[in-house]
């Protein structure tokens, strides 16, 4: 994948060529934040609730439902079924 932006160091324009690889290890830091942040919610969650979520799981949103194999990036083993919205930046509150 090509990307362009701005040189840090020269601060001209540049395009540079990135592979899957190191975009999933640009975005493992936050990815395990996003991972740690809902075990500690369901971790606070009363019990009858956490019954429901393992039985219908959970939907990710927002720009994190976009990020393909995200379970296995992260190394989180899916301990209720989950699933992403097919738009998931349009969600209406």
């Amino acid at each position: 994948m090509e990307v362009k932006g701005r040189s840090l160091i020269a601060g001209i324009p540049k395009t540079i060529t990135v592979d899957d690889s190191e975009i999933r290890e640009a975005l493992n830091e936050c990815v395990a934040a996003v991972v740690s942040a809902i075990r500690v919610a369901l971790e606070r969650t009363p019990p009858e609730l956490c019954a429901d979520i393992s039985d219908r799981g959970i939907v990710l949103a927002g720009g994190g439902a976009l990020l393909r194999n995200v379970e296995r990036g992260s190394g989180m083993k899916p301990a209720c079924p989950y699933a992403s919205l097919t738009i998931p930046y349009a969600v209406s509150y």
